[in-house]
């Protein structure tokens, strides 16, 4: 199998999600085809990043590079670490540092699996036509997701007010960042019942690597249906995908 590289720690919770899902995809995987116990795992390794300083570093949607050179140096850093340890490519733990993708990897060997087209890939699979992007500030006040979205024939909400942008970073600071907390979980639903039009028409796309821990019981499916709304959850869809690169399954 091919070597994961993964940057975690932005939060520690949804990365301890990717190295079970990634183990327990693998573990499924190898007994479908009848190999011997103990079942084989992808070989991996963490750099695990404080997400307090990567904090510290973001800048806002529309900055210069120059503003944002920190904190695409964390990143990078991180990377070119992996790839110094011998993997042969790389996945991000974390939605937010994707809006910055096309300048942490520019110049790097190491090939990243990016999570938007993922996750993008998921909501066009089951046939999404519109999608509410939910995240931190950064991802919603971007426009990435919106562009990969619309590339594949989804459309994607406006840009939800200031207000409501800034109340859904406060709860996911609160009640995400630590793991989920069964408020956290009534806070998530509430925020989907006051933005989702039409929960028929237009899934919810869960673009903050801890919002699917909401839903344990839905860990591993990229796509589910809870609570009276679909969800795409972006870090199974991510794991996914790099488990079947890792397999041999799917070209880098």
């Amino acid at each position: 199998m091919k070597k994961i590289g993964i940057v975690g720690g932005v939060g520690w919770p949804s990365t301890l999600d990717y190295y079970r899902l990634l183990c327990t995809a693998a573990n499924a995987h190898f007994e479908a085809i009848g190999t011997s116990l103990p079942y084989p795992t992808p070989p991996m390794t963490i750099e695990s990043l404080d997400m307090h300083e990567t904090r510290g570093y973001r800048a806002q949607p529309g900055d210069s590079d120059a503003a944002w050179a920190r904190y695409d140096g964390a990143f990078r850093d991180a990377l070119l670490r992996l790839e110094a340890g011998g993997c042969d490519f790389g996945i991000i733990a974390n939605n937010t540092c994707h809006t910055r993708l096309h300048s942490i990897t520019r110049g790097l060997r190491l090939p990243v699996v990016s999570i938007l087209d993922e996750a993008a890939d998921a909501a066009r699979r089951i046939g999404a036509s519109k999608a509410l992007v939910l995240g931190t500030q950064v991802t919603m006040r971007a426009g990435d997701y919106a562009a990969v979205l619309c590339d594949r024939g989804i459309e994607p909400n406006e840009q939800l007010p200031g207000e409501a942008v800034d109340t859904l970073q406060a709860l996911i600071d609160a009640e995400f960042y630590s793991g989920c907390t069964p408020s956290g979980r009534a806070g998530l639903l509430d925020f989907c019942s006051r933005h989702v039009g039409d929960p028929e028409e237009t899934i919810v796309m869960l673009a903050c690597t801890e919002l699917p821990l909401a839903f344990p019981e839905h860990g591993d499916a990229a796509s589910f249906v809870a609570d009276g709304f679909r969800f795409v959850n972006t870090t199974a869809a991510h794991v996914q995908a790099a488990l079947r690169i890792a397999l041999g399954q799917r070209s880098l």
